[in-house]
């Protein structure tokens, strides 16, 4: 059984990481993909043939969302190739490069800012007439844990996903009538490459330890999650940030 089959999915940041296993997820579950990578190609097309396996469409645009002209013809080139987007899943995200606050520059705060929230505007702007007009929508926008509960040495980084929490709290309420659902998923500790890069095998032993689940998540759990939130069982729940944690609450 395909519960997506009919449904065409644009997910940002969908090369790497958390966004490539919601593309896989999404893929398995029957819906055509638009995966949107920025720099990773090789990887974007990897994760696109192995969708094509499954038996769906899918495509790989490289696109930066932090330009509203790029994101206008990426809607162009997905609406020619698959369709307009029936899932929105706003994934792509970078975090900054200082550890102390007062560090941070004006070029960090654009790339870190615009990313994660201009990106998400632009997107969202991009898909919602259509399914307004439709009456029919997911958006899904990852956020963190950082997001809630703010995290020292990820204060760029933590405003910026609180942001999205914002943005899908308010929104939600604006597009319920036209029966559009609009949620964030805040992961916690999440094995992932980027996870890799900040910290060593010490320090994520160290952080293990401190989740009462005693270890870290996986993507495909949280893949798993944003899956969930695109199935017609899901439809009620609009407007939550929904934490996938371990329990974890710093």
């Amino acid at each position: 059984m395909n519960p997506l089959q009919g449904e065409i999915a644009l997910v940002s940041g969908g090369s790497r990481g958390i966004g490539a296993a919601v593309v896989r997820r999404l893929a398995k579950d029957g819906s055509d993909v638009a995966i949107v990578y920025r720099q990773a190609r090789e990887q974007a097309e990897e994760t696109a043939e192995a969708c094509r396996s499954l038996g769906v469409k899918a495509f790989a645009y490289q696109t930066d969302v932090r330009f509203r002209t790029e994101v206008e013809r990426l809607l162009k080139k997905v609406a020619n190739d698959l369709g307009l987007p029936t899932i929105l899943v706003h994934s792509a995200g970078v975090t900054g490069e200082s550890w102390v606050f007062q560090d941070v520059t004006d070029g960090e705060y654009d790339r870190v800012m615009d990313t994660h929230v201009r990106g998400a505007v632009h997107l969202v702007q991009a898909v919602l007439p259509e399914m307004i007009r439709r009456r029919k929508g997911r958006i899904i926008l990852l956020s963190s844990i950082w997001g809630e509960s703010g995290g020292a040495g990820e204060v760029l980084y933590s405003a910026a996903k609180g942001a999205l929490n914002g943005l899908a709290r308010a929104l939600a309420k604006e597009v319920a009538p036209s029966k559009v659902t609009v949620n964030a998923v805040a992961p916690g500790a999440i094995q992932t490459d980027m996870l890799a890069e900040q910290l060593s095998v010490e320090d994520r032993r160290e952080l293990t330890q401190q989740i009462p689940a005693d270890r870290l998540g996986t993507v495909e759990e949280v893949a798993a999650l944003v899956c969930w939130l695109c199935l017609r069982e899901a439809e009620y729940l609009t407007g939550q940030v929904l934490h996938i944690n371990g329990g974890w609450y710093p």
